[in-house]
């Protein structure tokens, strides 16, 4: 079992409140637009991190986060990306790699829109945590939490970090 915290579009802005989620997680997933490498190494004195670089995010994230990253975790097979789309409405390149790669998980950050769907069409859960930062057009800062158990993904919760001020 795999405790995850999925985080987005932090814009060089990392919430304290985010740190008592980050405990107690496993590892932490970012969706990109980091902002900088400041968020990534606090992130990391707690946990591990597995992300991808949004496009606000300068050469430092870029060396230290690729563009996609598809791996598993336990029997899921992850794809993440920064800008993606959802179901019905991928871009041309998230949805040539979920046809190539068919993971069971896809998730994306940037629209700030935080979006749970299932596609029926790829067999796969879509997730987006919204933002948790404060910048953007978002109005409350949200992250998701939830577990991979094997071959299931469960026990998904919507984090409310309040508004974005």
């Amino acid at each position: 079992m795999t405790r995850i915290l999925l985080i987005s579009d932090t814009h060089s802005w990392l919430d304290p409140a985010l740190i008592k989620h980050i405990e107690a997680a496993d590892e932490v997933w970012h969706a990109g637009d980091v902002g900088n490498i400041e968020v990534c190494d606090t992130i990391m004195k707690y946990k591990p991190l597995k992300g991808v670089y949004g496009n606000i995010d300068g050469a430092e994230v870029r060396k230290t986060l690729p563009e996609n990253a598809i791996f598993p975790c336990e029997s899921v097979k992850v794809f993440i990306t920064h800008i993606g789309g959802y179901p019905g409405r991928y871009n041309k390149e998230a949805k040539a790699l979920i046809e190539k790669e068919k993971p069971k998980l896809f998730i994306c950050g940037h629209s700030h829109i935080l979006k749970v769907m299932y596609d029926k069409e790829h067999d796969l859960l879509h997730m987006n945590p919204g933002a948790c930062g404060i910048h953007g057009f978002h109005h409350v800062k949200t992250a998701l939490r939830f577990v991979i158990d094997g071959d299931q993904i469960r026990d998904l919760a919507v984090i409310e970090l309040g508004k974005r001020a």
